[in-house]
């Protein structure tokens, strides 16, 4: 099955997210910016998700 770019986009999204929350979560103080970073990876997911198996 073929994607559009966008999809593909939204892989990297996820995973800058994981990383970033990774990063944030152990290496610094700033709690606001994990919390934003990891629901914004959240809803990219669960975007990812209903693109994939529901297909709009």
């Amino acid at each position: 099955m073929e994607y559009p770019a966008l999809w593909y986009g939204l892989w990297f999204v996820i995973s800058f997210c994981g990383v970033m929350t990774w990063y944030l979560r152990n290496f610094t103080q700033r709690v606001q910016l994990t919390r934003f970073i990891a629901l914004l990876g959240v809803v990219s997911m669960i975007s990812m998700v209903l693109w994939t198996f529901i297909e709009f």
